[in-house]
This record gives C-alpha cells, sequence and structure tokens, in this order.
C-alpha cells in the first residue's frame, strides 16, 4: 500500500489510517534504531544518565505519534501528541550536542541522527499544520 503525503491527511476518514502508514512514525522509527545504535558507543558510567535519557526521547517520538494517531482523537489532540513529539526531538538534539561536547560521539558520528531529528521536526510541523 503506498503512503500518501503527509500534508493530504485531512480527512477523518484519512486520519484513522494505521498509524504504520505514517511516513513520520516511519522516520521516528529510524530515529530510534539510530539512537540505540549510537548510544552503544557511551562510556559504562552513562548507562543509567544521559545514555538512558537519550533513548527515552528517541522512543516517545514515534510513540506519541502512534498513540496520538491510533486514540482517533480530534485533530487537535492529534495535534498535541505531535508537538510532544517536537519537544522529545528538541531534547534528543539537546542531548546529542552534549554527547559531542563530552566527546562521547564525534561530529560525523551524530550526522544522521541530527539530519532525522532535522527531516522529524520540518514533517511534524507540516503535519500539525495541515491538521488546523
Amino acid at each position: 500500500m503506498a503512503v500518501k503525503p503527509l500534508e493530504t491527511l485531512t480527512s477523518p476518514k484519512e486520519s484513522s489510517r494505521n498509524y504504520r502508514d505514517l511516513l513520520v512514525w516511519q522516520k521516528g522509527i529510524d530515529l530510534v534504531v539510530e539512537i540505540y545504535l549510537l548510544t552503544r558507543k557511551f562510556p559504562k558510567e552513562e548507562m543509567y544518565a544521559l545514555k538512558t535519557q537519550i533513548q527515552r526521547a528517541a522512543v516517545s517520538v514515534p510513540s506519541n505519534i502512534a498513540e496520538g494517531q491510533a486514540r482517533g482523537a480530534l485533530p487537535s489532540e492529534f495535534a498535541r501528541f505531535l508537538r510532544l513529539s517536537l519537544g522529545s526531538l528538541a531534547e534528543i538534539d539537546t542531548q546529542l550536542e552534549l554527547a559531542i561536547r563530552l566527546s562521547y560521539l564525534s561530529t560525523a558520528e551524530v550526522d544522521k541522527a541530527k539530519n532525522l531529528v532535522l527531516e522529524l521536526r520540518k514533517m511534524l510541523f507540516g503535519l500539525i499544520n495541515s491538521l488546523k
């Protein structure tokens, strides 16, 4: 089944699609995988600090997208969950910056994750605007 562009997700019928059909959710899953791969490189002393914080923030991005869509809620409620995902992306961006400054990761190592964060931000803003 072809995935429709996000900007066409405006009618109640279309918004009741499965969240797995949403490209923004799929990209969110990609970000989670990338974050988990990156955090494998963190030192052991970060196991219960920055490592788990960034992992939780990453998991919350597609989780909030899925929860908001699956509730079959009003567009305004779905948009609220999408804004929660935006907040999690800001956390991830901040935590990746900390990982670089603490020399846990290099700038080159986080490029893919940072690009996904930027892409997801744009997609989420587009989807939120289409729900208005």
